[in-house]
This record gives C-alpha cells, sequence and structure tokens, in this order.
C-alpha cells in the first residue's frame, strides 16, 4: 500500500508549531471540531508527532465473532492494520470512545515503530501502557485498559473515514500531536495551514517576549496597533539576521 503524500517541508514545518495553534488556524477557516477529544500523550516525547492518517475502525463486539481464535486469521483486520500502515504515517484508531478494552499492547506498538510509522492513537486505551510510554513511538489514548480488545470491541474495517474523539478522520489527513493532544488537519489543507502557523509561531514568540518584558497585552495580543506589527517586522528581520550568521 502506497503511503499518503505529505510534502517534506510540509512535514518540517508541522513539527515546529503547537496544536493550540494549529486550531486557531483552522477556526479561521471554520473548521471547529478537529482536535480529538480526551486523548493524550502516554509520555511527552518532546517533538511532535506528524503523519498521514491510517484508520481502522472497530465496532460493538459480538460475542461468538470475538473469541481469542480470531487472532490466528492473518487477515484479521487489527493485526492486518498493524503490518500495512505505512512508514510514516499514523495509525489512527475509533475505539468508540470506549477505554473498556485495549485498542493495541506493547507488542504491536512496537511492531509499528520497527515499521517506521510516526505515531498511534486511539480513543479508547492501550494496555501494558507503562511499556508504551517507554518507547520511542509518540502514542496517544483515553487512559490504560487491560482487557483484550475482542472483549467489547471488534476491528471491522482499514483506511476508511472514521470518528476518534469525536473529530472527524479521512484517510491521508494530517495528523499533528504535541504534548497535550492531537489535531486532524485536512489533507488539502496542509500546506496553507503549515505556513500559517510556522508565522504565528513567530509572532507569538514576540509577543511573549515583550510579555516576559512586562508589556500590556492591550494593542499587542492580539496585534490591533499598527505599531505592534511594525515592532514585529523588525524584531522578525532581527531574528533572521540572526540566524543567517
Amino acid at each position: 500500500m502506497t503511503q499518503p503524500n505529505l510534502k517534506p517541508e510540509t512535514r518540517r514545518k508541522l513539527e515546529k508549531v503547537s496544536v493550540a495553534t494549529l486550531a486557531t488556524a483552522l477556526y479561521k477557516r471554520g473548521l471547529r471540531q478537529q482536535v480529538i477529544q480526551d486523548v493524550r500523550p502516554l509520555a511527552p516525547k518532546g517533538r511532535n508527532m506528524v503523519g498521514p492518517a491510517f484508520t481502522l475502525r472497530y465496532m460493538p463486539a459480538r460475542e461468538d465473532r470475538n473469541q481469542l481464535a480470531e487472532f490466528r486469521n492473518p487477515e484479521h483486520p487489527q493485526r492486518k492494520a498493524v503490518e500495512i500502515c505505512p512508514p510514516g504515517a499514523v495509525l489512527v484508531m475509533d475505539s468508540r470512545k470506549s477505554a473498556t478494552a485495549a485498542s493495541a499492547g506493547d507488542i504491536l506498538v512496537t511492531r509499528l515503530m520497527k515499521r517506521g510509522v510516526a505515531g498511534v492513537v486511539t480513543d479508547g486505551g492501550f494496555r501494558d501502557s507503562m511499556n508504551i510510554a517507554r518507547l520511542e513511538i509518540p502514542t496517544y489514548h483515553n487512559r490504560p485498559s487491560s482487557p483484550t480488545n475482542l472483549t467489547t470491541n471488534e476491528a471491522i474495517d482499514i483506511n476508511v473515514p472514521i470518528g476518534c474523539g469525536d473529530a472527524p478522520i479521512f484517510p491521508g489527513d494530517v495528523l499533528v500531536g504535541d504534548d497535550d493532544s492531537v489535531i486532524v488537519i485536512p489533507s488539502e489543507l496542509a500546506d496553507e495551514v503549515a505556513d500559517e502557523a510556522v508565522s504565528m509561531t513567530e509572532f507569538e514568540t514576540f509577543v511573549l517576549e515583550r510579555v516576559q518584558a512586562g508589556q500590556s497585552i492591550i494593542g499587542l495580543y492580539p496585534a490591533t496597533q499598527d505599531a505592534t506589527l511594525a515592532e514585529f517586522s523588525k524584531w522578525r528581520k532581527t531574528l533572521t539576521t540572526e540566524q543567517s550568521r
């Protein structure tokens, strides 16, 4: 399966901006439900998770279909998703916002990490969460959950539109996760949102410097005075000069 398209320069830009900043950029475009609710990192990684979405959908389990023997099936959607999720993508799971059964455990997540997957997200829970937290791969869930996923959830479909934590996700949409949360950027907006978020981050860095120096936020944030924009332009030129040395 081919890897969803994400420009390297767009990935690099998204690695340096916060989910909060991206949420504001998407809000300006009328998109207000893009942050995945009630998921959090198992452990801070100090870097952003960025990658196109590769999806797995769970449905309520039916007892006659969900015995341990199901895991012997090489076409079992959960096992298959682990083996075909493209390197650089994010495996994101619609677990019905239920952490009563695990979406995956440390063995499957380790396999994804070794295959070069960029991250794993579920609106349910992980088992072996302490082990997963120690892995290098960024991972996000609702809370730890020890029972096998067969208990209440059945993995039913791969790489289809899903809802995860109330956010709509289509295959190839770009997921960005920081040490707070995860956001979904429609694939067709990824390039322009990345550009805007970089500019917004630069301005916010400028503002924070001024606030730390004791300046009032009135007229500064948001920039409602021409003098603020002039100061920012001067600050930006100075920063560019220093970075080029």
